[in-house]
């Protein structure tokens, strides 16, 4: 063949394959607005929120404790630090709660929380000892109490005419792009400045904070419900409709502490250990810890659509246990690894099941509550479901840093959670009456 020839052959062949790369992209995009555009216009914008806020959080949360540990605060205090954020984060989250149940729009404690949260990021961002940290974490619990029982009410309420169970799938996929975002962004910043700059996590916090200010004022307000509250009143006996209420919450919330926990420990225990090495394994630099963590939060981007909406046509009680399961091979596997010198092995294989569990969990838990309690009670039943993530933060990560600190290892704490894991398959409900009546198949249950 004429060497001209050949050069219009190669030339013809390479404008196909780009022409079919093309296409291929094109299709895609076309593929993604259909599935965005699938969801109300409301459910969207909480969506949107969603996803900013958790660009922003990403960095912190999983970045944010190696901060503090590269200025040579121990693990104890950070701990103490986290557990302090979670313990002024009961009085907001219960506070937010209320108030959605009183009728104040939802708009309202998304920016009392962006505002904080603001003043949080600028506090951190300057802190160089203990007193400082702590002021930054007192912040930062009191924001994030305020944002979180308004984020999943929008998620509930705003749905129609889908299911909330489609609501909270898309809103946990929304949260999971927004933490592997903020994740990625915070490791590359630290592989390019460098990770005596990983504190620049707070700047991308500060300016998440800055837009969500503006875009939560074109959510709807809710009307208050009160109808059946007045007649509950009526019956004399307020405290009995109380207890009515909160009874069928009761397994929810024990899971809910849990498993909020084991979500929390991949935030500030898994890092530190990572870092740190164990009895075989050594430890991981920032920068590759980082990736380790960022694998976990793209596994769960790609995950939480399909495994969300897969679990949304099956009881709550089917994907608690799915859950439950996936926690306690992950958690064996991560006190497997600090065994063996090729513990990264193990390591990779856990991050998987740690993004089905958590895949598995979010949308589950908050659409199992939403199933517990009547309507107008809701915005409570949201609060205090959301005070588990505080009390788990309360108590678990300084006990995670008290033990990595005497063990110089996470293979006792791993363990343990593998087999609390294991242990409260039992508790979890086979379903939910809608109507708010008591879980069946649960011990729980009401006689």
């Amino acid at each position: 063949m004429p060497a001209k020839a050949k050069q219009h052959r190669s030339a013809g062949l390479q404008e196909g394959h780009g022409s079919e790369f093309a296409g291929s992209a094109s299709a895609t995009t076309v593929q993604l607005s259909e599935w965005w555009h699938q969801f109300p216009r409301k459910l969207r914008l909480v969506a949107e929120v969603r996803a900013l806020a958790a660009l922003g959080a990403g960095g912190i949360l999983f970045l944010g404790p190696l901060v503090f540990n590269r200025l040579g605060l121990d693990g104890v205090l950070i701990g103490q630090g986290l557990a302090v954020a979670s313990v002024v984060g009961l009085i907001s989250r219960f506070l937010s709660g209320y108030v959605l149940d009183q009728g104040v729009g939802l708009a309202v404690p998304l920016r009392v929380g962006a505002a904080l949260s603001i003043a949080a990021d600028l506090t951190l961002l300057q802190a160089n000892g203990a007193g400082g940290y702590i002021s930054g974490q007192v912040l930062m619990g009191l924001g994030m109490g305020s944002y979180w029982p308004a984020a999943e009410l929008a998620s509930a309420k705003l749905s129609a005419p889908l299911p909330s169970s489609e609501g909270f799938a898309l809103a946990r996929t929304a949260d999971a792009l927004g933490v592997a975002s903020g994740a990625l962004l915070g490791t590359v910043m630290a592989a390019l400045l460098g990770a005596d700059q990983l504190r620049l996590v707070y700047a991308v916090d500060l300016g998440c904070m800055v837009m969500l200010l503006k875009l939560v004022g074109r959510l709807p307000r809710l009307e208050p419900i009160q109808a059946v509250s007045l007649r509950s009143a009526e019956k004399g006996n307020q405290w009995v409709s109380v207890r009515s209420w909160l009874k069928p919450l009761g397994p929810l919330l024990v899971l809910a502490l849990l498993c909020t926990g084991l979500i929390i420990l991949q935030q500030s225990a898994l890092p530190l250990d990572l870092a740190r090495g164990g009895l075989a394994r050594e430890g991981l630099a920032e920068v590759g810890g980082g990736l380790l963590l960022g694998l976990q939060l793209g596994l769960l981007l790609i995950l939480q659509w399909p495994i969300g909406h897969w679990l949304g046509s099956k009881p709550v009680g089917f994907g608690l246990r799915l859950s439950l399961r996936c926690f306690a091979a992950a958690t064996s596997l991560l006190a497997l690894s600090a065994l063996h010198s090729g513990g990264l092995l193990l390591l990779l294989l856990a991050q998987p099941l740690l993004a089905i569990a958590i895949a598995s969990f979010l949308p589950t838990i908050t659409e199992a509550v939403i199933e517990a309690v009547e309507p107008e009670h809701q915005g409570l039943a949201l609060g205090l479901y959301s005070q588990s993530w505080a009390i788990s933060g309360i108590a678990l990560p300084p006990l995670a840093g008290w033990a990595l600190d005497a063990e110089q290892h996470g293979v006792g704490l791993w363990l343990v959670l593998a087999g609390l894991s294991l242990l409260a398959i039992s508790i979890a409900p086979q379903e939910i009456d809608s109507s708010g009546e008591p879980l069946r198949g649960s011990p729980f249950q009401a006689s």
